[in-house]
Order: structure tokens, then sequence, then C-alpha cells
């Protein structure tokens, strides 16, 4: 299973946030999902869920191998 990733300083509401996960698809989005609300106000989990989705990256081989 290929691990995921998501930099929040990269997602462009808040560039000074630097936060990045990496996981699963299902951990990152869990925890980016949490962290969007709890961290930068938003309220529609579904909505974030769905827009986080498709900005998942996958973590190159090299470092995925070292995880």
């Amino acid at each position: 299973m290929a691990r995921k990733y998501i930099d929040c300083s990269n997602l462009g509401n808040d560039r000074t946030c630097t936060l990045a996960i990496s996981g699963s698809e299902d951990e990152v989005l869990d925890l980016a999902v949490i962290h969007g609300i709890v961290s930068h106000g938003y309220s529609d989990p579904y909505e974030l869920r769905k827009q986080l989705r498709s900005l998942l990256l996958d973590v190159p081989e090299a470092d995925a191998a070292g995880a």
C-alpha cells in the first residue's frame, strides 16, 4: 500500500502552518480533517475530507521504504 502525505503549508489558506501528515490514505484524511477544523476553523468535515482527498500526494518510494 502506498503511503500518502499532505502538507498544510502547501494548501494556500495558512502558509505559516508547518504541519505535514503521512500514513495510509484514511489515516492522513482523518487527521487532516481534525486539524482543519481545530486549527483553521473549517466547519464541514465531509466537504473538507472530499477536498483534501484530491490534494493527497504519494510519499516517494525512498522515503516510504525507510518509514
